[in-house]
């Protein structure tokens, strides 16, 4: 009988032979794995067969672009997966180091149908993990995940033959011009371009000087050490940094990016950092301008100003609050005919005339600047002042291990919806509704609102907190939930917190 999968253990003579992938690493919409010790190269292997395996019970033409991020031991871990690829019978076509945007644009530019993307995000060092998708720009959700991991979990994968590799070369520099298009800058631009000396280093220096930008470094040096902080623009480390760095250099603004590019993070010219989600409802209010009676996703993170914003409203705008996660996000802007989707983490998806429906930071960047360009008159401390004000916490990540995550969701959501059905207040004030569409989000009378969800990428829950009426009744909401949130002995300290 052959042991399973999940069996074989670091250091010893069955870990350089057989696959090691603990089940946990195939979540929702992503595989992510700690490297060594969750998955090993030939468990790498065994995902690139299962993969291979997968495109061709899907009818999948069996090519698929592949690519890795900067990281000192990705370039292993994607030659382990293009093996199993190829096992599999699949032509690979490797574009070599790459943002998971570039590698989402070879789908395009190669007309390939499927994509792997060897990266581990924004995770620290020491993670691992592949994006993968087959109907452009869709990436895989939970179906998918579920249908690769019982491949490859139970030995499913199926050799076949007319494998192949080739590596190509000038995807990035046709992604860079497809970025850059056709348009200059007139107005006087200066940008802090933040890094992280993660992998947009190789990318978003050059892209800011080929539209006209006045580009103010910050650990724009690739090095996979992350001797600064680790590339994430959600996190306060980089965005207080940023921000030092915005008022240190007279900048206009900072447009930080995570460590595979696919994210985009702002502060202003007075140094506030903006989240992720008001820079979307700035983004909207422009977009709706040019594109009236347009519908924007967004997630159920973001600030509730997409549906209650008059600007947004004046100009037709609809707005659909969904499932927190790129894939997920993704596949609601593609139904709906969305023209953008926003999410609170910094994932914004552009789709025509505009982008084509992924996630990418360097979009998001070139549209920030275009959006400069067509308000002359405005600074963006200007436009963010312009908004309704409200009052949000930053996103917060309480520990919980993946394998009682989910279950310890479900119970409070029971809690949640309890208290609602009850007629128990949060901050004093009434419930109006708890949707339960992603997790509990709870929105009281005036439309402030509290969310707690499971990360899909880590051992954590998410809670955010947003009110319409001060900074008070926001730290409220958070107390009220984080009460609720403590009933569950196995729900540890929060990664930051108000």
């Amino acid at each position: 009988m052959t042991r399973p999968l999940y069996e074989v253990t670091p250091n010893t003579w069955d870990f350089l032979k057989l696959p090691m992938i603990k089940p946990t690493g195939f979540r929702e919409y992503d595989a992510r794995w700690k490297y060594p010790e969750e998955i090993n190269l030939p468990g790498m292997t065994a995902l690139g067969l299962g993969l291979g395996t997968q495109m061709r019970r899907h009818g999948i033409a069996p090519v698929i672009a592949v690519a890795n991020d900067y990281r000192d031991y990705s370039l292993a871990i994607k030659n382990a997966l293009i093996l199993g690829l190829m096992q599999a019978g699949i032509h690979v076509k490797d574009i070599g180091p790459a943002v998971s945007p570039m590698a989402y644009f070879a789908q395009f530019h190669l007309d390939v149908p499927a994509v792997a993307m060897v990266t581990a995000s924004h995770n620290p060092n020491g993670w691992t993990g592949v994006k993968m998708g087959f109907e452009r720009p869709l990436t895989h959700g939970p179906d998918e995940m579920s249908e690769l991991k019982e491949i490859v979990l139970s030995g499913h994968g199926a050799q076949a033959p007319g494998g192949g590799y080739e590596f190509v070369e000038g995807v990035k520099e046709a992604y860079l011009d497809d970025l850059v298009g056709d348009f200059k800058m007139t107005r006087k631009l200066k940008v802090v371009c933040a890094t992280g000396n993660g992998t947009a280093s190789a990318f978003a220096p050059e892209l800011f000087e080929r539209i006209g930008v006045e580009v103010v470094p910050s650990h724009n040096d690739l090095d996979y050490t992350f001797p600064h902080y680790n590339p994430n623009p959600e996190d306060m480390h980089m965005l207080h940094d940023m921000a030092k760095t915005v008022l240190a250099s007279d900048a206009d603004l900072a447009l930080g990016f995570d460590g595979d590019g696919d994210r985009c993070g702002v502060v202003d010219d007075e140094g506030e950092e903006i989240f992720a989600d008001k820079v979307g409802v700035i983004m909207a209010r422009d977009l709706a301008k040019i594109y009236p009676n347009s519908t924007f996703v967004a997630d159920v993170k973001s600030t509730g100003l997409f549906a209650s914003d008059p600007e947004l409203i004046k100009h037709g705008a609809k707005a659909d609050y969904w499932k927190t996660g790129h894939s997920h996000m993704k596949r609601r802007v593609k139904e709906l005919g969305a023209l953008a989707g926003f999410e609170k983490s910094g994932h914004y998806f552009l789709a025509e005339p505009i982008g084509r429906g992924y996630d990418c930071g360097m979009r998001v960047a070139v549209e920030i600047c275009k959006l400069m360009e067509r308000n002359p008159d405005m600074s963006m401390s200007d436009l963010r002042k312009a908004l309704p004000k409200t009052w949000s916490t930053p996103t917060m990540s309480p520990y919980c291990a993946d394998g009682e995550k989910y279950d310890v969701l479900a119970r409070l959501v029971q809690k949640l919806v309890a208290k609602h059905e009850a007629g128990e207040t949060v901050a004093g004030r009434a419930i109006n509704e708890v949707v339960t569409v992603n997790g509990a989000r709870v929105i009281l009378d005036n439309g402030s609102w509290g969310l707690v969800r499971a990360s899909s990428n880590t051992p954590n829950l998410v809670v955010v907190c947003e009110s319409a009426q001060s900074e008070d009744e926001m730290r409220a909401i958070f107390t009220d939930i984080d009460a609720v949130i403590r009933t569950e002995p196995s729900v540890g300290d929060y990664d930051q917190r108000i």
